[in-house]
């Protein structure tokens, strides 16, 4: 019985690693009749060492602490500032301890979009960036909320407000991980529609100065498609040609 349990954790553990490495492992396992426990700690040293490894490179760390964790943070904030000013406006409540200003329906309007897009970006970064990490920028990407569902839970329209972001974050995530490439045009638009939209609502003095921050994924977005496009145009020149120039 205990042994079974150790099998059924080693093909837990194993998961985290590709599929040929991972058959590769079960496989030794079997035809090596090792124990289940002794197996089980091979494998966790296999996946500790290949996960460690992927920390040497700067990728997970800009996925994880650069984007995830304080856009998160950032967006948090605004899923909640969406919810209470939907609230005062539709449902005429508001909430002491959450200020919304004077926002209308236009401006509740620009956030929204603002929310999706801001979200979106920073999502297809970390999906795109780091995929084998991923793990990790979700965990630090839901660490915010954790702790405000716990302190701010009777504070606010209701805690499933914190999570808001989390839905197109997601969508961007699953492109990203698709790596799908963007076009400059696509990113430019996406960059300078986000930025349009800030400046109007900082305009009328409806944007947390701290927000300016979640610009810059969109941006690295248009210039990381801008040096694809300039790299794409520089192999599609042919020796032949590159020598006649």
């Amino acid at each position: 019985m205990i042994n079974g349990i150790a099998w059924k954790l080693i093909g837990l553990v194993s998961e985290v690693l590709e599929r040929d490495e991972r058959d590769a492992v079960l496989g030794d396992l079997v035809e090596g009749d090792e124990s289940g426990w002794r197996g089980l700690r091979d494998v966790f040293g296999l996946v500790f060492r290949r996960h460690g490894a992927l920390w040497k490179n700067p990728q997970p760390w800009l996925a994880g602490f650069v984007v995830a964790l304080p856009c998160s943070y950032l967006l948090m904030h605004v899923s909640i500032s969406v919810t209470c000013t939907y609230e005062r406006l539709v449902n005429h409540r508001t909430y002491a301890c959450w200020h919304t200003g004077h926002e209308g329906f236009a401006l509740l309007l620009c956030h929204v979009m603002l929310l999706i897009a801001w979200s979106w970006a920073g999502g297809y970064i970390v999906g795109s960036v780091s995929r084998r990490t991923l793990w990790m920028s979700a965990g630090l990407s839901v660490m915010p909320t954790m702790f405000c569902w716990r302190w701010w839970g009777t504070m606010i329209p209701s805690r499933l407000c914190l999570f808001l972001f989390l839905v197109p974050a997601i969508f961007g995530v699953l492109r990203g991980l698709r790596n799908s490439r963007l076009s400059f045009r696509t990113t430019l638009a996406l960059a300078a529609t986000i930025t349009v939209l800030m400046i109007s609502a900082w305009s009328n003095q409806a944007l947390w100065v701290l927000n300016w921050a979640l610009v810059l994924p969109a941006w690295y977005l248009a210039a990381a498609a801008w040096r694809s496009r300039g790299e794409a145009g520089l192999r599609s020149v042919s020796p032949a040609r590159a020598g006649q120039i």
